[in-house]
């Protein structure tokens, strides 16, 4: 598949990356030289040399189930898993040898033996990598006799007991069991990536089977919440996008980037000529990081309503009807009007309003329209309306109306504030991100006065909540501000070489009174002074701090 506006390498590189001191072996004769941690399989990708797997992804942590990846290393016995084995230095990689050449054919023969070889009439055809691992290793025939298997319907003797039929519930997406190969790629996605733990492995051995949830659930009836992630890391078409069913594989792709919310998600627009297929999250977005949620990846549907307007529209009045132009009219019929209005109401009658939905650089060219053509500052945005506190209040205090930092830095935090925010609900993606931070030991304080879901719910809870009255945040932050002063637990090296110390010691002075204590400020917040007090400390002493705040903080009069 073609890739147009694509910079970047998209290979799987089949375990995730690492971060640690430099570490060089030698594999195939090619030294390389890598972060410690890194698995042997990365490090071999990392200078363009593939080992077989199945059950490695680099968007997931290594399992080492599907036993394809073997090598052999010089002074060590066995052939270990190469997705599991760290580097070492000095270390000496064969992954070619005649040796693992011979397990990897016959692990691969046993994984075909119970799988249907109907590749040309598959919807994975050309893009499932069962296929393309079954090649590489140079499997041509399997030897095993036909025995019990689970992809065929009938046998000689009457219905198959081990046949399951596609649970096609889901709107999105089908699941074909015949073709699952109990990678658990599928389940750890939805548990690593996702934070949902929908799916799971039940039976065993050869009664191994994925199940979406508990007994008789299908996938529409289970906590699937339909991200595609377990889609996007399924190695076969057990798992395949209902798009790609009925329109074909596509053969080329766009990056894109997704309007449905502020997260700023990039995709990877994939399609058969002009027609859309499915929308891949890209691996690459600072954003997403391959991560999506339902709305960016399946609710796509207004790309091709027939509602959508394709063509450019113009009209004299609006008392009359639209009329379709070619798009050089269109424009000498906007600019002509534009330039007709300055001339007869002067420089400054006409703006420019953009939406929130709009990318950052679509903002930045409508600004330097308006200024530079234009020659006006009459240029604006719907976000300012929702965020000209945020621009205000971080302008202030640190020069710049951004944040100031990015997501991937969620994965280097270890106490967080979520305040006036529901990511769950508002920003999925970057939810996920934050449940995994969190279920890796990273602490959480919620200020808000709802019970959102991450104060509590499967397998991550806030240490604390602390569940203010509406409109009294001001209150609660200058509250923990008073602890973290009163007591000493502020960072006065930090502070010294970063800030201004005089303007902290009169913003310290202010908070130091005793009315900003959490005691007075309880009976106009409602939060109790103890669990503030803690909550203060926490943040204090925890390590890495973050907060993360949203509208609920921005959109009222303080």
């Amino acid at each position: 598949m073609t890739d147009l506006a694509n910079i970047h390498d998209d290979r799987d590189m089949g375990t995730p990356a690492k971060e640690g001191a430099p570490v060089t072996l030698t594999i195939d004769g090619f030294e390389v030289t890598v972060p410690e941690g890194t698995s042997v399989m990365r490090a071999a990708s990392e200078i363009g040399l593939q080992v077989p797997k199945l059950c490695a992804t680099d968007s997931i942590d290594a399992f080492g189930s599907c036993r394809l990846c073997v090598v052999e290393i010089e002074g060590r016995r066995g052939t270990p898993a190469s997705c599991t084995t760290p580097v070492a230095p000095g270390m000496v990689v064969h992954t070619q040898s005649s040796r693992v050449k011979q397990i990897r054919k016959g692990v691969m023969e046993l994984y075909i033996s119970d799988h249907p070889l109907d590749c040309l009439t598959c919807a994975a055809n050309g893009d499932c990598e069962l296929q393309d691992m079954a090649g590489m290793v140079g499997l041509r025939d399997v030897r095993y006799e036909p025995g019990r298997n689970h992809f065929e319907q009938r046998t000689s003797v009457g219905p198959n007991p081990e046949y399951i039929p596609k649970d096609v519930s889901n709107p999105y997406f089908a699941y074909d069991p015949a073709k699952c190969i109990v990678c658990s790629r599928c389940v750890r996605a939805c548990e690593e990536v996702q934070g949902t733990f929908a799916l799971t492995i039940e039976g065993r051995g050869f009664e191994s089977r994925v199940s979406p949830g508990a007994a008789f659930d299908d996938f529409l009836s289970s906590d699937c919440v339909s991200c595609g992630a377990c889609v996007q890391a399924c190695p076969t078409g057990t798992l395949q996008e209902k798009s790609v069913i009925e329109l074909g594989t596509p053969e080329r792709s766009v990056v894109t980037t997704c309007a449905y919310c502020g997260v700023g998600c990039s995709f990877k627009a994939e399609l058969n000529g002009d027609e859309l297929v499915r929308m891949v999250p890209y691996k690459h977005g600072k954003a997403n990081r391959g991560h999506s949620c339902v709305k960016g990846r399946f609710a796509y549907g207004y790309a091709t309503h027939k509602d959508r307007i394709l063509n450019p529209m113009i009209r004299d009045s609006i008392d009359q009807p639209w009329q379709e132009v070619s798009w050089d009219e269109a424009l000498s019929f906007a600019a002509n009007r534009l330039r007709g209005l300055q001339e007869k109401h002067g420089r400054k009658s006409i703006g420019v309003i953009t939406s929130s939905r709009c990318t950052n650089e679509e903002t930045f060219l409508v600004q330097k329209l308006t200024r530079a053509v234009f020659g006006n500052n009459n240029t604006d945005t719907c976000a300012r309306v929702c965020h000209s506190p945020t621009g205000y209040g971080l302008g202030q205090t640190f020069g710049t109306s951004a944040g100031t930092q990015d997501f991937d830095s969620v994965e280097h935090t270890d106490v967080v504030i979520v305040i006036g925010a529901n990511p769950t609900d508002g920003h999925p993606v970057f939810a996920s991100r934050l449940k995994k931070r969190l279920r890796a030991g990273a602490k959480l304080i919620v200020i808000d006065p709802r019970r959102i879901n991450l104060v509590k719910s499967a397998h991550i809870e806030a240490s604390h909540h602390l569940q203010l009255r509406p409109g009294t945040n001001v209150a609660v932050v200058t509250a923990l501000a008073h602890v973290i002063v009163t007591e000493g637990l502020f960072d006065e090296d930090y502070i010294r070489e970063r800030c201004d110390w005089d303007e902290f010691l009169t913003y310290a002075d202010f908070v130091r009174d005793p009315r900003h204590s959490p005691e007075t400020s309880e009976g106009l917040t409602g939060v109790p002074a103890e669990e503030l007090r803690k909550a203060a400390r926490l943040f204090a002493t925890g390590g890495n701090g973050a907060i993360y705040y949203g509208l609920g903080v921005t959109e009222h009069s303080q």
